[in-house]
């Protein structure tokens, strides 16, 4: 039998004095009742009921027993109800990573009015560009783009926008070190690098060889990277999620789009499981999902092309 059950009829066999209120309370026959109090006896090795003609209660040993039990009892259908409102209505700790340039260029803005739209839900942001992992770390939402799409089985993934690659350079640069016009050129450029991301090699269209981009600046994150292109210390090749303003303003432009077409790269929403999604997570899932979509975050590519060097 399950002893859970028998506990909870023990103490409403105490509560109510009998085993037929019990039984009515829990929904059961009384001889069912009397076997789950029977069950418990044997799992205790006690008596814990006085049973008589006209009435049941508790020996000393069962009126201990139920002080102690009902304050359990109590703190479990507490914690039941606690995760079942959980479950309906957002709220408590929402830990969330996010690429660190486009976290601060859109995604704190939409948290800032996510968390308006439900203060019962603290979100605890971390930007970084490091791909974190989410279960081991107790991350519950992160947010990553990846020209290859994500892989991984373990976790579902959401997209939610949609970025390009472009290899671009600011107007200084240009001014200084001219604008390349074919991909061979591009071995004359200084290449700025993204750590951990191998060099890139382009091909040239002809037979000559594959063109290895080089430079002397690698950096390990997306922002700085921004940052000393804007510099013109060089040219990257760089999402529009990081320089999508850059370019419609016109303070960086993209290089070659007819050899180096823009890559698409998508953004996803990724989260460990779909069963028993707490409602904080479908929540914010949600809110990104809508917040995105059909919106105009960087320039497209029709836009980028119309942008770009000739």
């Amino acid at each position: 039998m399950d002893t859970l059950v028998s506990m909870k009829v023990f103490r409403h066999v105490v509560e109510a004095g009998s085993f037929v209120g019990a039984a009515e309370r829990m929904e059961m026959s009384a001889a069912m009742a009397s076997k789950h109090v029977m069950h418990l006896e044997q799992q205790l090795g006690a008596r814990l009921l006085n049973r008589t003609t006209r009435r049941v209660a508790p020996t000393e040993a069962g009126r201990e027993y139920y002080e102690r039990l009902s304050q359990v009892l109590t703190e479990l259908e507490e914690a039941e109800q606690a995760v079942g409102a959980a479950s309906v209505v957002p709220q408590g700790r929402l830990r969330v990573s996010s690429l660190s340039a486009f976290g601060l260029s859109h995604v704190m803005a939409a948290v800032a009015d996510y968390a308006a739209q439900y203060p019962q839900v603290t979100v605890d942001m971390t930007l970084s560009d490091r791909v974190v992992e989410l279960i081991d770390e107790g991350f519950d939402v992160a947010i990553r783009a990846s020209p290859g799409g994500m892989k991984s089985s373990s976790l579902i993934a959401r997209q939610i926008a949609t970025a390009h690659l472009v290899l671009c350079a600011s107007p200084a640069y240009l001014r200084r070190h001219g604008t390349p016009k074919s991909v061979a050129d591009l071995a004359n450029h200084n290449y700025l690098q993204y750590a951990g991301v191998s060099a890139l090699e382009l091909a040239t269209g002809d037979a000559s060889p594959r063109v290895r981009l080089s430079g002397n600046l690698i950096v390990n994150h997306l922002e700085a990277q921004r940052v000393i292109v804007l510099q013109g210390a060089g040219i990257a090749m760089l999402g529009t999620e990081v320089i999508g303003d850059d370019l419609a303003a016109r303070r960086l432009v993209p290089l070659l789009v007819d050899d180096v077409p823009p890559r698409e790269l998508p953004i996803h929403v990724v989260y460990a499981s779909r069963r028993h999604l707490s409602a904080k997570v479908r929540s914010f899932v949600d809110f990104l999902a809508g917040r995105f979509a059909n919106e105009s975050l960087w320039p497209s590519l029709e836009q980028i092309k119309a942008l770009a060097v000739r």
